[in-house]
């Protein structure tokens, strides 16, 4: 199966702030932009920030596997050692997380590593991998 990418548009309070972030905290590569808004290749996927002037709204938490996962929140699956790669560069970088990187489900169906924090507009986001990526829609 070959997956198109997705397009996300979300609000950023500083575009500059928003450049910083999500092109060298995050290493997406940086496309089209104006004044407004700046395109970001996030793992092959286009998301836009848009600049609103405010921050992200924050609907509350979910518990899963004893955590509040916020909500709402996106992100990519990775591959494991993309995962982990991000994690390290993450905590070097000082981005304070909100669910710090673990094994979630460890030895269930559906096992999975993930990680979530916020970017500075406090758009929640999910990082996760999978060892077996044939778990991803298991039951």
């Amino acid at each position: 199966m070959s997956l198109r990418p997705f397009h996300l548009a979300f609000p950023v309070h500083d575009l500059a702030e928003a450049r910083a972030f999500w092109g060298e905290v995050m290493g997406c590569a940086e496309g089209r932009s104006s004044d407004q808004w700046i395109d970001f290749d996030f793992y092959g996927h286009q998301i836009v920030a848009h600049c609103t002037g405010r921050r992200a709204d924050d609907a509350g938490q979910n518990p899963v596997d004893g955590h509040g996962v916020p909500v709402p929140h996106f992100g990519v699956v990775l591959e494991m050692a993309q995962w982990e790669e991000l994690a390290e560069r993450l905590k070097t970088a000082g981005v304070k997380f909100e669910i710090e990187p673990y094994i979630r489900f460890k030895g269930q169906v559906g096992e999975q590593a993930t990680m979530f924090f916020r970017d500075p507009s406090g758009n929640a986001i999910e990082m996760k991998a999978f060892a077996d990526l044939g778990q991803l829609f298991a039951r």
